[in-house]
């Protein structure tokens, strides 16, 4: 694997020893996938409120940004008619503009983990041999990271599968593991165990289980907190 171009221009980008490259997905903003500015963060704060909104109100949703750079976004956005404008006193408040025929492109963009989360379960659904549980957790779960970040999987199988099981199972992992990776770009990470094998992680209290606890999103199969509780008995 190469390096991404030292201008960082290119920063998304991963490079392979064969000259490809592929790209990778911001976790906690996959709308930059395809709107790599400032406007698409400053959308997803506007598709994401009901309520019209303050640049400054807007600004604290966005983060890391400056007042002045979401107000020129906001402006520019406004100016051509995807957002609504409204002067109050002395603040201009600002509303997503849902009639307007890009709209339905934006509503696309901003439900992107969303869409992947439901692919993932739909994925899963289909499996031979099914899955106790399967669950996303780490910046992923959490709606952080970013181009970096890794897709971390929770994929919790029944005990003693025979060996063609056993065989299907991984190949069904691995098929999952390839699906996700070609649909965002990022390097996908298993955390493959069975029941007994999680019992035995529970049970050493492992740094790894209280993340699982915390912050896990089931998809399918039993809730992965009820399943926690239960191996812990």
């Amino acid at each position: 694997m190469g390096s991404t171009a030292s201008d960082g221009s290119l920063s998304w980008l991963v490079f392979h020893t064969d000259g490809s490259y592929s790209g990778q997905m911001h976790l906690a903003h996959p709308i930059r996938s395809v709107v790599p500015s400032l406007d698409g963060p400053v959308l997803v704060a506007l598709a994401g409120s009901a309520a019209p909104l303050s640049g400054r109100e807007i600004a604290r949703l966005v983060g890391k940004a400056s007042h002045a750079g979401v107000q020129r976004v906001l402006a520019r956005l406004a100016t051509e008619g995807v957002l609504h404008a409204e002067r109050r006193s002395s603040a201009v408040y600002y509303s997503a503009n849902r009639e307007h025929l890009a709209w339905p492109a934006v509503e696309v963009l901003v439900g992107l983990r969303r869409e992947l989360l439901r692919r993932i379960t739909e994925e899963v659904q289909d499996w031979s041999v099914p899955a106790q549980s399967v669950a996303v957790f780490g910046s992923l779960a959490r709606g952080e990271g970013d181009t970096d970040s890794d897709v971390d999987l929770l994929l919790v199988h029944a005990d003693g599968l025979p060996d063609r099981q056993s065989q299907v199972w991984e190949g069904q992992v691995d098929s999952l593991v390839a699906a996700v990776e070609s649909w965002t770009g990022n390097r996908t990470q298993p955390y493959d165990v069975s029941v007994q094998e999680l019992r035995a992680h529970v049970r050493a209290a492992e740094p790894i289980v209280q993340s699982w606890r915390r912050e896990a999103i089931t998809l399918a199969g039993r809730d992965v907190s009820t399943l926690l509780r239960s191996v812990a008995r």
